[in-house]
């Protein structure tokens, strides 16, 4: 048996043993500055990543590192409350271990979430972005090496990865709430450093409109699994050098209002294509 295989089984049964027979239809990742939400899941079931071993850890402060499961507007969810990241020195493979954990669980939808900064010029900071589609280019792809043959095939097509229902659930919450949503696409970048001026001007002759340091290699895992994805970036900031500022990671300590109501909205609609 493929070893990376292997380790996942044997993650995703310690924490079934901890779940017992909760199944997650909805798999939640919370972005830097978003976790708190994952405090409004409700009859929540609490998985530290510390728990399960062989599981990678957050190292990144603003990143709680543990499983959340519960119900979101009575959807059964479960949420990453803090990511992995590959600057944080993990392997592609084990950053998106998680992600392909949640679907072994039981989730058919991976719903991903991001603090961003904006490469369009015609964002603004407290924007909430639908993404639309994404560029891999920068990072190396999360299915190099041995193929997993028992999540998916070797060569997965990428032609939709964003799902149009799921995207439409988005649009329509967001219409429900009258909340304005950009839509556009997300670039990752390896990190840590931010971006130079220079990099975000290719990176907005490219097509993107905002940029971070995760979800695309989440996102490709999700799609080779079969998981439905799809995403919103919360964008905190505009990208060096279009604006006159220095550019740090300072984690919210409250989850932006629009942000929750769009997440638990969205789910609400999410869950109605699922029944």
């Amino acid at each position: 048996m493929n070893k990376a295989y292997e380790k996942l089984l044997n993650c995703t049964r310690i924490v079934r043993e901890k779940i017992r027979d909760f199944k997650p239809r909805v798999a939640l990742v919370l972005g830097t500055g978003l976790g708190g939400y994952g405090d409004r899941v409700e009859q929540a079931k609490v998985v530290d990543y510390h728990e399960i071993e062989g599981c990678p850890v957050s190292t990144v402060v603003g990143h709680a590192g543990r499983f959340v499961f519960g119900y979101i507007a009575g959807i059964p969810v479960v949420v990453m409350q803090g990511r992995i990241h590959y600057y944080e020195g993990y392997s592609m493979e084990d950053v998106v271990l998680p992600i392909r954990l949640m679907g072994l669980l039981g989730a058919e939808v991976l719903f991903i979430t991001n603090g961003v900064g904006a490469v369009n010029r015609s964002y603004r900071p407290g924007d909430l972005m639908l993404i639309r589609d994404h560029l891999s280019l920068f990072i190396p792809s999360p299915l190099i090496g041995e193929n997993m043959e028992e999540l998916g095939p070797r060569f997965p097509d990428m032609t939709h990865v964003y799902r149009e229902d799921l995207n439409t659930a988005i649009r329509q919450a967001a219409a429900q709430l009258h909340l304005r949503l950009q839509e556009g696409v997300y670039v990752q970048l390896t990190g840590p450093q931010y971006e130079t001026p220079e990099e975000i001007r290719v990176l907005e002759k490219l097509g993107g409109d905002v940029v971070g340091m995760s979800s695309v290699c989440e996102a490709i895992a999700g799609n080779h699994m079969g998981l439905r994805v799809c995403g919103l970036s919360a964008i905190g900031n505009m990208g060096a050098g279009i604006k006159d500022e220095v550019l740090t990671h300072e984690p919210q300590e409250k989850v932006d209002e629009d942000f929750a109501s769009l997440v638990t909205q969205s789910i609400q609609n999410i869950g109605m294509l699922l029944s």
